[in-house]
């Protein structure tokens, strides 16, 4: 009988395939995303060189700065998730908090904006009102109008355009503002100073425990992995079969309308999920990621959901000021539902996104 040779990269070998990416990989990540972070605080705090001759280009640059300071924390942040066996767990665990903080206030003032665009574009496209032009933000990616709505009254709708605009322009900029000063107060306290001292230390000494340097990266990485697709299951994607699912809107409206839709909380914690596997699938791929589309696609659709849920909350709540016309109050209400119809809209491209099997690069 012939002696059969089995593949080396089979289990049943008895052989181990090619080396994954251990520890080291991992070390060299962060302190990559360190350096990105040290470089952007850089800009932001010299911006264009100096404050007095700062270019209109320099002057973006602080924005942009904070942005590129977000990304890179939440990437640290990721990777003290994922990875956190790896890792010495008392100076991981003292660090996830002071990162989730850092990138929360940081991302406040950008939200607020976005937030505001997206409301006036909306009560632009319902009403036909003009509003001022607001300041360039991020990409709003609102949908058509939403066929299952019953048409507004135009005239009546007109007619409380302008003054709910007018409120959500004073409530947004308003809360941009203290925003902006929380953002500025928050970089130059004592506690930012000591996480961006952590940062510094990580870009030239990353703590592994003793046997990460041998320890494949991949079971954790599935293991991410495997905790998005658990969630993705357990979401209502029957439920999120057409784009604008009135019986879906009305089945999931909140009892409570100062509390949170019902339903978000699943969505945003999928949101965070595919985000951690991005995330941990960088780290794999090193300095060649592979770029998948249907991951990129899925992750904008999840980003919609959450800019129109929220957006739909602060309609909401600007519909409660005391003693506002009742014309206004019917234009905030139509954009609420306008905005819930949007959720909706995102959860379909979602599902149509994540049931495709095709992967692009």
């Amino acid at each position: 009988m012939a002696q059969q040779h089995l593949d080396p990269t089979d289990p049943r070998s008895g052989h181990v395939g090619p080396p994954g990416p251990t520890g080291e990989a991992l070390a060299g990540h962060l302190r990559s995303q360190a350096t990105e972070f040290l470089r952007a605080l850089r800009r932001y705090r010299d911006p264009g060189g100096t404050a007095a001759g700062a270019t209109a280009a320099g002057a973006q640059d602080p924005v942009d700065a904070a942005r590129a300071l977000r990304r890179s924390v939440r990437r640290i942040s990721a990777c003290l998730h994922t990875f956190r066996p790896l890792l010495d767990p008392d100076w991981s665990e003292s660090l996830r908090p002071e990162l989730a903080w850092l990138s929360g206030t940081l991302g406040m003032e950008h939200a607020y904006e976005s937030r505001l665009e997206r409301l006036l574009l909306a009560l632009h496209r319902l009403s036909g009102a003009v509003f001022p032009a607001q300041p360039t933000g991020a990409a709003v990616g609102t949908a058509a109008p939403p066929a299952a709505l019953p048409a507004p009254d135009r005239g009546t709708l007109t007619v409380g355009a302008a003054k709910a605009g007018a409120l959500l322009d004073r409530r947004l900029t308003l809360a941009r503002t203290r925003a902006h000063t929380t953002a500025l107060q928050a970089l130059g306290s004592s506690r930012f100073h000591a996480v961006a001292d952590s940062i510094a230390v990580l870009a030239s000494e990353v703590p592994l425990t003793r046997t990460a340097v041998t320890t494949d990266l991949h079971p954790l990485a599935t293991a991410a992995q495997e905790r998005l697709e658990a969630a993705v299951t357990a979401l209502p994607l029957i439920t999120a079969g057409s784009p604008y699912n009135a019986e879906a809107l009305v089945h999931g409206l909140s009892p409570d309308p100062s509390s949170p839709h019902p339903q978000d909380a699943p969505w945003h914690q999928v949101r965070l999920l595919l985000r951690l596997h991005r995330y941990a699938r960088e780290v794999l791929d090193g300095h060649n990621p592979t770029v998948e589309v249907r991951l990129l696609t899925a992750g904008q659709a999840l980003d919609r959901h959450r800019d129109a849920a929220e957006a739909a909350a602060d309609a909401a709540a600007a519909a409660r000021t005391p003693r506002i016309a009742p014309a206004t109050a019917y234009a905030l209400g139509v954009l609420h539902a306008d905005q819930r119809h949007e959720v909706e809209a995102a959860r379909f491209a979602f599902q149509q996104c994540w049931q495709k099997q095709t992967v692009g690069t």
